[in-house]
């Protein structure tokens, strides 16, 4: 099934498993912590992650993805899955000392080509809570998690973002990162693969252009 180049939203939850937050030195939410990440940071299967020089160490965060298919508002968790059209693997690249620096995450992961979104798979007869996520960079498995392990399944994530936002075809539900996140550097080769799926494998090169000129005084 094809996806959107630029799907109309992407929604990306934030500390979905405990061992992962426990790295960050921070806690699972009491409820799901949601972000976006602009269509403009999508890139397929194949393309550059293309790394800020001056953005400092920047890191990948494989995901499971899912595809909306049919609008949803105010779904329930028992009928959320059927909104799914497709599953997908995804990398929620992040600049970490941006993020800390800045206090929310807007910057450190909305930069351009900083969400690969592999090919979807429909999600026909697919359980959601048997879906597992590998992270491997240049051939090294970095991120193993599985979709049972996460704080807030995905049907559950499903029907709370349907609270508060229209989940509309096309757009993408990103779940959250396991544990293992590390460092991306020019030359590497990060590969997100959910097994059953499919692989999404990306070189990562460098960018040289300058950063945000200093404020001056008035």
């Amino acid at each position: 099934m094809p996806l959107a180049r630029r799907p109309p939203k992407i929604l990306c939850v934030g500390r979905n498993y405990a061992a992962h937050a426990a790295e960050l030195g921070s806690e699972v939410p009491s409820e799901p912590l949601i972000f976006l990440k602009p269509p403009s940071a999508v890139i397929g299967d194949g393309d550059p992650i293309v790394v800020p020089g001056w953005a400092g160490r920047i890191e990948h965060e494989g995901e499971i993805g899912i595809v909306i298919g049919r609008p949803a508002r105010n779904a329930t968790v028992d009928d959320a899955w059927t909104h799914v059209a497709g599953i997908v693997p995804l990398n929620d690249v992040t600049a970490r000392e941006l993020q800390r620096r800045d206090g929310q995450w807007s910057r450190a992961k909305g930069f351009d080509s900083f969400c690969p979104i592999g090919t979807p798979v429909a999600a026909t007869g697919k359980d959601p809570q048997v879906l597992e996520v590998v992270t491997r960079v240049n051939g090294v498995v970095r991120q193993h998690g599985r979709a049972s392990a996460m704080a807030f399944p995905i049907s559950y994530l499903i029907a709370y973002c349907s609270t508060f936002t229209t989940l509309e075809e096309g757009d993408v539900l990103a779940t959250g990162t396991p544990e293992g996140v590390g460092p991306l550097v020019p030359g590497d080769v990060v590969e997100v693969e959910i097994p059953g799926v499919g692989c999404l494998a990306n070189p990562v090169i460098a960018d040289n252009a300058p950063g945000p000129e200093p404020r001056r005084k008035a």
